[in-house]
């Protein structure tokens, strides 16, 4: 498993774990049931706190994306593509609302905003 920790992020180190742990199941590179390192070898490899990998693992548990076995480990859960699917799309949504609302705020046409829509979609 290949984690970066950026020290320039605005985001909180556990929920660049969070957030990168995600990507590695949405993206099939971890398959359900995987197993996922310890909390202390991750916490040594990205030369972190424990206390903070605890919080992420917490945090993945808590949105149902691993599961923990008490002596045993974590592990990435056996909730199904298509509800993990579906909580991606909400995310989407839910961003989307946010760039429509900053657009009206500014006057920005639906025109405009959809030029500018199309211009990161095709990675212009």
């Amino acid at each position: 498993m290949h984690i970066v920790i950026s020290n320039s992020s605005s985001l909180p180190i556990y929920e660049q774990i969070v957030s990168q742990i995600k990507e590695m199941i949405m993206q099939g590179e971890l398959l359900e049931a995987d197993p996922l390192p310890s909390i202390r070898n991750l916490a040594k490899e990205l030369q972190i706190s424990v206390i903070t990998t605890k919080r992420a693992y917490d945090e993945l548990e808590k949105e149902g994306f691993v599961v923990t076995v008490p002596g045993k480990g974590s592990y990435v859960a056996a909730e199904n593509k298509e509800l993990l699917h579906e909580k991606r799309l909400k995310i989407v949504e839910e961003k989307l609302l946010e760039a429509v609302v900053a657009a009206k705020s500014v006057h920005l046409s639906f025109e405009q905003l959809q030029q500018m829509l199309k211009l990161f979609y095709e990675g212009e």
